[in-house]
């Protein structure tokens, strides 16, 4: 609740500003990537750097927990001019944490078909990341 009702004031706050950009979608960002890159505990903030030992975790949750808040805090603060190159920024972002979360399956499970499709994802989303770079927008026709 706290985090919405933060959101929604800087929301406000910013749609009110003569800034660089729309402000709404920078309140967004922002908001956002702030939801994303901290979690509230009992009343304690704490951030991706903390991730790895957030009280009740699992070890296999906290493996893997710095990688899922940098990735969303980076999805987050990606941007684009319109929605095609919006998209593509954050789904760059998106499959580098979907590599970051094959390399560390393959840095630490023993399990062969776990390995085994780490490594697919590795190579199918690094193929994509590179495919997505190389993606220029198309011309736009004429009025």
């Amino acid at each position: 609740m706290r985090r919405v009702l933060a959101a929604v004031m800087l929301l406000a706050a910013l749609s009110a500003c003569d800034g660089g950009g729309d402000p709404v979608q920078q309140a967004l960002r922002e908001a956002s990537a702030a939801n994303q890159a901290a979690t509230v505990r009992d009343g304690a903030v704490s951030t991706p750097a903390d991730a790895a030992v957030a009280p009740g975790q699992s070890p296999g949750d906290r493996a893997f927990a710095a990688a899922e808040a940098e990735m969303h805090a980076r999805m987050a603060a990606a941007s684009g001019a319109t929605v095609d190159e919006a998209y593509i920024a954050r789904m760059i972002e998106h499959h580098r944490g979907a590599v970051a979360m094959a390399d560390i399956a393959l840095a630490q499970s023993r399990d062969p078909e776990i390995r085994r499709m780490a490594r697919a994802v590795k190579t199918a989303q690094t193929r994509e990341i590179a495919e997505m770079r190389a993606w220029t927008p198309a011309p736009q026709a004429a009025p």
